[in-house]
């Protein structure tokens, strides 16, 4: 399996300090760097995903979605909460061309909590695609403190493209307008890439 570059540099680290002290101190001292650097393969895993056919919308990480809001007249706001355990990778979630990337500094909040889309660290993506405008949002969490993103303005993406991913514990957010018709519920399970957040009304013609 595809392992994000991060996790075989910590992996690797902690791998040599567990053999530093099994072979100073005691063998089995070691042990808990082992685990932990399994565990780091384990957090940066990075499996392949085939998006689905149609005009859809996907989810832009894997997770639960904790909160569906309308956070304006016609704008829709779906956050998806991912634990330790989750894949943290976050793809794209419609194909189209980055307009716009904004990152702002915050805190540190559990990422699950409202309070967490306004005030923690994030990086926000604009992807548009003929009259529709998306936007992804990776909110740093309780843990978290770095958020990586591969792609710049004016880049273009493919369906379910990677763009980047979150340290830990995190929150990705969905932005989108009246065009779109959410398919998803609060406390659903979703996987970055393969599961439909909302449904176009009309096929756009894509970029």
């Amino acid at each position: 399996m595809r392992i994000v570059p991060d996790g075989i540099y910590y992996a690797c680290g902690l791998a040599l300090v567990g053999l530093a002290v099994s072979y100073f101190l005691q063998p089995w001292l070691g042990a808990p760097f082992y685990v932990l650097a399994a565990f780091c393969l384990y957090f940066f895993r990075d499996p392949e995903r085939i998006p689905p056919s149609g005009n859809v919308m996907v989810a832009p990480a894997d997770g639960k979605v904790v909160a569906i809001r309308q956070i304006a007249p016609g704008q829709t706001r779906i956050s998806i909460f991912l634990n330790i355990f989750n894949v943290h990778v976050n793809r794209t979630p419609i194909p189209g061309k980055i307009s716009s990337i904004t990152y702002q500094k915050g805190k540190f909040l559990v990422a699950s909590h409202e309070a967490a889309s306004a005030e923690n660290e994030q990086n926000t993506l604009v992807v548009e695609n003929g009259s529709t405008r998306v936007v992804c949002r990776q909110i740093a969490g309780l843990i978290a403190r770095r958020i990586v993103c591969y792609k710049k303005p004016g880049d273009s993406l493919r369906p379910a493209e990677r763009i980047g991913y979150i340290k830990f514990g995190s929150r990705v957010d969905v932005l989108f307008g009246p065009e779109w018709k959410t398919t998803v519920k609060v406390g659903d399970r979703v996987a970055a890439g393969t599961s439909v957040l909302a449904e176009r009304a009309a096929k756009e013609e894509a970029i």
